[in-house]
């Protein structure tokens, strides 16, 4: 599936999606056998007692305070565990080579920390090379996996499977010095035993959902896109985005906002959990 084609598919929901949006609001596209609860809201913390210039990023947010890095649970990922006050913002696709570029330029400028899972055959992460690898090898954005074309892992034989995860490891590789183990993301949340069996011969042992999503994997308003991130933007939640459409470039900033309004702490997967 090329880009135009997964534009396409995106786009034969987009009125499905807006009118949603004022039915009932923004809606976890996790399947739903495995939504989370809420993450549970702690207090707030005590303010930091270090500068501001030393505690916080360009844009003033807040830096990881993970202290021991947690195992990694039996179960995919849908929350981090624990008491705190962090979010894992993951951005899936690819889809739009500009939209991989604008948040790419986001972390520089922002200092925000990201797991991106990469669906390899788009141009994007080959085109923004360059400028993605130093934030790749500091650690401050994390790639995973989400296969070379954005199939339905489950309607695949195990050969195929083998085929689309191995292809975008061995593209990260290649390109990034990193293979994105053992997260993966499947398409659509789309797995099951068998799925995952492939997968963690690969090395991916750990298939990572979420919890809420910005709903922006096809055309939506910006509005919408904001709601949605005031819902989901919760302590230790696991929140989905897209690198696909334009709106979510525009709103950076009330992103920033949000999460610095809520005194919460960007952390990529590897940040938070222990995963060799």
């Amino acid at each position: 599936m090329d880009r135009r084609e997964f534009l396409a598919v995106l786009a034969a929901g987009t009125v499905g999606a807006l009118t949603a949006a004022s039915v009932a609001g923004c809606a976890s596209e996790v399947p739903a056998a495995e939504v989370a609860s809420a993450p549970p809201t702690p207090s707030t913390p005590p303010t930091p007692s270090t500068p501001a210039s030393l505690s916080t990023t360009p844009a003033g947010l807040l830096p990881p305070a993970v202290g021991a890095k947690h195992p990694l649970p039996d179960e995919p990922i849908t929350a981090l565990p624990g008491k705190g006050r962090h979010i894992a913002l993951t951005v899936d696709d690819g889809a739009s080579s500009e939209v991989v570029g604008a948040y790419v330029k986001f972390a520089q400028d922002t200092g925000a920390r990201f797991t991106f899972f990469v669906t390899g055959s788009f141009d994007g992460w080959t085109d923004h090379r360059d400028e993605l690898r130093p934030l790749v090898e500091s650690g401050q954005i994390q790639l995973g996996n989400h296969t070379w074309t954005h199939p339905a892992l489950t309607e695949l034989s195990g050969k195929q499977i083998a085929d689309e995860l191995g292809r975008t490891k061995r593209f990260l590789k290649n390109t990034y010095g990193v293979d994105g183990t053992p997260y993966y993301r499947p398409p659509f949340g789309y797995h099951n035993a068998a799925v995952d069996a492939v997968a963690a011969d690969l090395g991916y042992t750990m298939p990572t959902l979420w919890y809420g999503s910005l709903s922006d994997s096809g055309l939506i308003t910006e509005k919408y896109l904001v709601q949605c991130a005031r819902k989901y933007f919760q302590p230790q939640s696991v929140v989905i985005g897209h690198a696909n459409h334009d709106p979510v470039t525009k709103v950076y900033p009330k992103l920033v906002d949000i999460i610095k309004r809520r005194n919460l702490r960007m952390v990529t997967l590897d940040d938070y959990f222990q995963s060799t």
